[in-house]
């Protein structure tokens, strides 16, 4: 239900908008954890862990700095790696500190409990604290079929026009959904030679992402997370 509601969310955010913005927003659907584009090609999108490239030794960072560069020469398609910053949202982790002092039968240790949430309030007031998460998007385009294009073919038929086979367009969709989750293996593979975790973002936390991009002033009501 939760993930119902934050699509109907979007949804209707993206209608109260104008119809210059709407134009912008090439999403068609969100389905098994991929994104379907307007004009039908695929996206799915990575988390990647990050490393305090700083700590290493010069060893280690020529090592990475090699892996990485192997990496993206392996690739013959393109990719987009975006860092995504956003208000760290303490809501739910101050309310921890007070279900604690609740609880503590201590008063002493209340006392501290109370002083420390009141100090995090202050200092979040005065400083905006963000977190950053490291997303890669991982692309599968394909030649698509232009609108003048449809037009000729919905007059010929036999060339796949109105009388489309439905289990002939489910299977393409499926192969071309192995074609990237080939390019997604690939991905995975090539930053964990650099000691760098990656999985994919499911439904809810594709739809999550989305609402805070299209929401950047709103405060997030939970954090993309991977375990």
């Amino acid at each position: 239900m939760a993930v119902v509601r934050k699509l109907f969310a979007v949804v209707i955010i993206m209608e109260q908008t104008s119809t210059s913005t709407q134009q912008f927003v090439d999403i068609e659907d969100i389905k098994d954890g991929i994104i379907i584009l307007k004009n039908g090609a695929l996206r799915r999108v990575l988390m990647v862990s990050g490393i305090n490239f700083e700590l290493k030794s010069e060893e280690e960072k020529s090592i990475i700095i090699g892996a990485y560069q192997e990496f993206l020469n392996s690739l013959d398609f393109s990719i987009q790696i975006i860092i995504h910053s956003r208000k760290l949202n303490i809501k739910k982790y101050l309310e921890n500190f007070l279900d604690r002092k609740n609880s503590e039968p201590n008063e002493l240790i209340r006392e501290q409990i109370e002083e420390y949430v009141n100090f995090i309030k202050s200092f979040v007031e005065s400083n905006e604290i963000m977190s950053k998460i490291f997303l890669v998007v991982v692309p599968y385009d394909f030649m698509v079929k232009t609108e003048g294009m449809m037009k000729i073919l919905d007059k010929l038929p036999f060339l796949g026009g109105k009388k489309k086979n439905q289990k002939n367009e489910d299977k393409s969709f499926v192969e071309k959904v192995g074609q990237l989750d080939q390019r997604t293996d690939q991905i995975i593979n090539g930053f964990s030679s650099m000691g760098l975790r990656s999985v994919p973002l499911n439904n809810e936390e594709l739809i999550e992402l989305f609402y805070n991009l299209y929401n950047p002033s709103a405060i997030e009501k939970k954090e993309t997370k991977k375990s």
